[in-house]
């Protein structure tokens, strides 16, 4: 059955978040997914701050760029969450965004190579292997973890094009989707995990967990400004292109405008990006997703109420959606 989860959004104080935890444990989510975007708060402390604060809901990180940190001090971190709360971290690891990576002197000629030979690294070390390794990026001596955990926890990427999608199922344990993440986009990307997977020979289990921007309101305009901004950002390009709607979305991009964009953008292209409005179109949006064969859902609010959007989320949209998903297991 799909997982339900909720993001505590990197815009947010951190102040505000062991509450936010607690309530969206208690709420009955299945997960609580953090960001580490740059200059915001740091996902590592941020993991600690919210697995303390809670005892059963499962947090994930997504995700930390390995560019920040050695992947010595990145398999160090994690192995101390794993051993202090097992079972309930997911670590995500990603090449970063390129512009941030670059502004503080980090962005490596060769992104998903860096992310990919960081993640076998991290992966070995958190299996307590002694190893050496001298790539492109990672180069370790005789390393291993002394406190390696016992419940080792999945390593997922956070990517969107096909080098990096084909890099997380040589590599990975999963992928991690960003939003926008229309089904069309979904069903395409996990045809490149495979490939990846293909090529390594590899039959484990490949976890897939989708972060969608939503907000259950009937007023769909907060939620048309944030597809508009989506619009606008050259990172999403590889998520838009399999919707096959490439002029249309040419033609919002050229008007500029994110108050021009939002006015003109079709009901069904924002249901296809966001899962907004009614309870119904909401948990339509997200039936979609979860018919495209995900394994996590991962709701980023949109607006000013995150605490009353995830009180909405957890008495109007899960136990519709879990009846709905349970009965298509059948």
């Amino acid at each position: 059955m799909t997982k339900l989860g909720v993001i505590f959004t990197a815009d947010r104080p951190p102040e505000a978040l062991a509450a936010f935890a607690v309530a969206a444990e208690s709420s009955g989510m299945d997960e609580l997914w953090l960001w580490e975007d740059c200059f915001l708060a740091g996902g590592v402390a941020a993991s600690a701050t919210a697995l303390a604060a809670t005892t059963r809901i499962t947090v994930g990180l997504g995700i930390m760029p390995v560019v920040f940190r050695n992947p010595v001090a990145t398999a160090m971190e994690i192995a101390t969450l794993a051993r202090l709360h097992p079972g309930r971290f997911i670590a995500g690891l990603g090449h970063g965004g390129p512009a941030w990576m670059e502004q503080i002197g980090a962005l490596p000629g060769k992104p998903v190579r860096a992310l990919e030979e960081t993640t076998i690294a991290v992966r070995r070390l958190l299996a307590g292997e002694c190893f050496s390794t001298d790539g492109d990026h990672v180069h370790l001596r005789d390393v291993r973890l002394e406190q390696a955990p016992e419940v080792i926890p999945p390593v997922v990427l956070g990517v969107r094009r096909p080098f990096g999608l084909r890099a997380a199922g040589r590599s990975a344990e999963g992928t991690i989707l960003a939003e926008p993440s229309a089904p069309a986009y979904i069903r395409w990307a996990r045809e490149r995990i495979d490939e990846g997977r293909a090529s390594a020979g590899r039959a484990n289990q490949h976890r897939l967990i989708v972060f969608v921007k939503g907000r259950i309101d009937p007023d769909r305009n907060c939620a048309r400004r944030e597809v508009a901004h989506m619009l606008l950002a050259e990172s999403v390009g590889a998520q838009l292109s399999p919707l096959e709607r490439d002029g249309e979305i040419a033609r919002l991009r050229q008007l500029g405008d994110p108050a021009v964009i939002a006015a003109q953008i079709p009901d069904d292209l924002l249901d296809q990006l966001t899962a907004t409005g009614t309870p119904d179109q909401v948990l339509a949006s997200l039936m979609a997703i979860a018919d495209a064969g995900v394994d996590s859902i991962a709701f980023a609010p949109i607006g000013p109420d995150p605490d009353d959007q995830l009180q909405l989320l957890a008495d109007e949209i899960t136990p519709p959606f879990r009846r709905a998903t349970k009965l298509s297991e059948r």
